[in-house]
């Protein structure tokens, strides 16, 4: 679980890389986050290192299991 900071960070990218997303898209917002957190995990804790990830995970949506 990441510090008080660091989720700040995490909700405040979060919302900035989903604003233009329609209010029903839950499933990429999730996916955006889960990205986010995904990268806090390998270390990746710059600014610039979580944006990126965040908007690689709105290029590249989630494949589906099968």
């Amino acid at each position: 679980m990441p510090d008080t900071k660091t989720a700040a960070l995490l909700r405040s990218l979060l919302d900035e890389l989903c604003a233009q997303l329609p209010k029903f898209d839950a499933d990429t917002k999730i996916n955006v986050a889960s990205k986010l957190l995904e990268a806090v995990e390998q270390g990746r804790s710059s600014v610039d290192d979580l944006r990126a990830a965040g908007k690689k995970a709105l290029r590249d949506p989630p494949t589906m299991w099968r």
